[in-house]
């Protein structure tokens, strides 16, 4: 003991304490966990600022710790900004895990390991009722609903969390380290569950580089849209965006609507919509909002909804795309607020009753769901509501979804302002699925 004294206390005295201890350049941080699209499978992504090995080590709960091993890649991102920062963002896929079993892991390599985290892996049953949380608009600075959102992760009430768009404000910010942080802040989540994500408009700088770079969703595109399956839901994740950064590319707009179109009519063949029978949408900006701030989706002739006649050729919306095929659900974000509308195509109202608006509706479902929290705070309303908003509310919260079975589907809003407190919720219900189900 004498001598490991000795030997500390010469180290501190002659060389930097740098050495002595791994440098925390080599230290994992922003552990987050994304789903593939494979089954049995799970994606772990986490960062570090020197390069090092990509290493996973993990077990089957309750076995022995770390009995087995995954090694991935990393890829240089060099951030846009001034300082041209340069991080290592480290990829390591896990295949053959058992469905629904736990697992825990820590991730790095001999330079640096992360803490202990745990997750389950998914069900690959299309017959089992997988249960999320929905939100957009969660900032760095004033993310109130993220203290909520960890407990009721940590204990294990949600299966994958959707965040619809906009994260930090801006990830870009102070070259690159505003995201780190805000990558920092959502691991108390996002290493527990996969964390499946969407571009915003706050994501816009440098090609959406920091978007890009930092999140691993499934297919070859980026993450900017993909789509995979769970339970008995088809999730197609898509970009709004490509309507509105046209120096970006405006070929965007039609590579992803010819992927959409693609991909839905894919889902919608009898033998795959029959074990699936739910497509659920999610994007950044709506279509609809009856907010007050001169946004998108406060005009009639929106982008999103019905395209924009300024390019060459004209580039098409996505409303009848998604009507065609018989999208149930549309979630979306960007309104710092929650709002719920009755089945809406065209701007018409189509419940299926006036007694039972959401039981067999006549059109798609749309969900505003964009007040986790950020520095811009609240965005107000009209006064009048439009005719096909059903519920609308200005408290900080976020949403609950459970996709019962291949008939029932559950949304609920959670007010975090209310402490906790489920300000509205509905179940929608569909006996048939497919543009069928609007006949």
């Amino acid at each position: 003991m004498a001598s490991l004294r000795a030997l500390l206390a010469l180290c501190s005295l002659t060389v930097p304490l740098a050495l002595c201890v791994p440098p925390i350049e080599t230290q994992p941080e922003q552990v987050h966990l994304s789903y593939p699209g494979v089954p049995c499978c799970m994606v772990i992504t986490w960062t570090t600022f020197n390069e090092t090995e990509s290493v996973v080590e993990y077990s089957a709960w309750g076995g022995k710790l770390f009995n087995q091993v995954a090694k991935g890649t990393s890829t240089v991102f060099e951030d846009g900004g001034s300082e041209k920062r340069r991080l290592y963002i480290h990829r390591v896929t896990l295949a053959g895990l058992r469905p629904g079993s736990v697992y825990a892991y820590h991730c790095g390599s001999e330079a640096g390991w992360s803490e202990v985290f745990y997750f389950t892996a998914l069900n690959e049953s299309t017959t089992w009722s997988p249960k999320f949380a929905l939100f957009g608009d969660m900032g760095n600075e004033n993310p109130q609903s993220l203290a909520r959102l960890q407990k009721e992760t940590q204990i294990g009430m949600y299966d994958a969390i959707l965040h619809i768009g906009d994260f930090a404000y801006d990830m870009d910010e102070d070259n690159g380290r505003i995201g780190d942080e805000f990558m920092r802040q959502i691991q108390s989540i996002a290493a527990y569950v996969p964390y499946m994500t969407c571009p915003g408009n706050h994501e816009s700088a440098y090609n959406f580089s920091n978007y890009r770079n930092r999140f691993s969703m499934p297919g070859d595109t980026e993450s900017l849209w993909y789509s995979w399956n769970i339970g008995p839901a088809h999730i197609v994740s898509f970009s709004t965006e490509v309507y509105f950064f046209l120096d970006y590319g405006v070929d965007l707009i039609f590579k992803q609507y010819e992927w959409l179109r693609k991909d839905l009519e894919e889902a919608n063949r009898p033998e795959n919509r029959k074990v699936r029978p739910w497509i659920i949408t999610m994007g950044h900006r709506p279509m609809y909002c009856s907010n007050d701030d001169k946004d998108d989706c406060t005009q009639f002739e929106s982008y999103v909804r019905v395209g924009r006649n300024d390019t060459k050729p004209p580039a098409p919306g996505l409303e009848n795309l998604f009507y065609l095929y018989g999208v149930d659900l549309e979630l979306w974000a960007h309104e710092h607020t929650y709002e719920r509308l009755w089945p809406v195509y065209g701007y018409k109202v189509f419940n299926g009753s006036i007694e039972e608006p959401y039981m067999n509706p006549k059109a798609p479902v749309h969900i505003i769901t964009g007040s986790a929290g950020c520095r811009e705070k609240h965005d107000g309303f009209v006064p009048k509501p439009r005719g096909w908003s059903a519920f609308r509310s200005t408290d900080y919260g976020y949403t609950r979804m459970q996709v019962l079975n291949r008939t029932h589907l559950y949304l609920e809003q959670v007010s975090d302002d209310q402490y906790g407190k489920v300000i509205d919720s509905i179940w929608l219900v569909k006996e048939q699925h497919g543009v069928a189900a609007w006949l």
